[in-house]
């Protein structure tokens, strides 16, 4: 009879600390520091997606469909933010853009300055994505839509854009992905200051530093789930695309 009850004390103290565990990780993840970081996150990363998404396809369209001096330059330059330990990348944007600016503009340690990095390494995502597709675009569709009158906004709102937005989207959101997680190229530029310009993964290395592994945890994981789901859509995408 003395086992039973000892199995089921067990029980008992597992489900305890489990219930403990997960409130403990709560509280962790909503703190107010904690939740306003998160959303900065989110929201600088959406924002700098969307930017993305429309500058990279109009970079990935000139680099397909033009023809100029240096070409190949801009297109190998475009390839930089992969090769680039981020922390040079934040350093260098700092000494360009911060209190010693050489061109006389200071944002460093405002929201600007982490958007304008987040920009510089999601940048490739969306052009090379979007550039196969272009390449590999039957451009008899094109030609037969201007013979029937078609404008050439016509044509691309028609033809063109249905065809390049799964790959639009899909580095859309590699771009976001990365964005929520970035720290090299932020840490410096962005200050990290408190209810301003913290973002999620300097806050996480910051309660590492403060010992409290805890709280850093519970926002990894929060950030963990948010890239797994984003990466489970871009799946979908491709499914999509397919």
């Amino acid at each position: 009879m003395a086992e039973p009850h000892r199995a089921a004390a067990a029980r008992r103290r597992r489900r305890a600390l489990a219930r403990r565990g997960l409130g403990d990780f709560w509280a962790s993840a909503t703190t107010r520091q904690a939740l306003d970081a998160l959303q900065f996150t989110l929201i600088v990363s959406l924002v700098v997606a969307a930017i993305i998404a429309a500058f990279g396809t109009l970079v990935a369209w000139v680099l397909v469909r033009d023809s100029f001096r240096g070409k190949g330059f801009v297109n190998a330059l475009i390839d930089l933010p992969f090769a680039l330990p981020t922390i040079v990348a934040g350093l260098t944007l700092l000494a360009l853009y911060g209190p010693s600016s050489p061109i006389g503009v200071n944002v460093a340690f405002t929201k600007v300055a982490v958007a304008m990095a987040l920009l510089f390494v999601t940048l490739p995502f969306v052009i090379r994505s979007v550039q196969p597709v272009l390449i590999e675009l039957d451009r008899e569709m094109e030609e037969a839509a201007a013979s029937l009158g078609a404008s050439a906004f016509t044509t691309f709102r028609r033809i063109i854009f249905p065809n390049l937005v799964p790959a639009i989207l899909s580095g859309a959101a590699l771009a976001f992905s990365r964005a929520l997680g970035e720290f090299g190229s932020i840490i410096l530029l962005s200050g990290n200051i408190p209810f301003d310009t913290q973002v999620s993964s300097v806050y996480a290395f910051k309660q590492i530093e403060s010992d409290n592994i805890d709280g850093a945890a519970a926002v990894s994981v929060v950030l963990l789930v948010v890239a797994l789901a984003v990466l489970l859509g871009i799946r979908g995408l491709e499914r999509w695309r397919a």
